[in-house]
């Protein structure tokens, strides 16, 4: 005697894995994207950060607490100490 149910087949289709030259290549596009994206943040932090710089440098000066040529000396420093690193 029949239960008058159907049965469904409940297989699901497989989606097809892309191939691993697509997959670098999405890879690829998405670190190029990130990289984009990274240096315009840079591109607008750095005259941020030079302007805030340059501020505090005038009032050390202005304030008396160094001369302008003790801020030369420093940045002549950094200078030779980030090239050696």
């Amino acid at each position: 005697m029949p239960s008058g149910k159907q049965r469904i087949s409940r297989a699901k289709s497989v989606p097809k894995r892309a191939s691993k030259t697509d997959r670098r290549d999405d890879a690829d596009s998405v670190i190029e994207r990130r990289l984009g994206e990274l240096a315009e943040a840079v591109n607008i932090m750095i005259p941020e950060l030079s302007a805030r710089v340059a501020a505090l440098e005038h009032l050390l000066v202005e304030k008396g607490l160094c001369r302008r040529a003790d801020l030369v000396r420093a940045r002549q420093f950094v200078d030779v100490r980030g090239g050696s690193e």
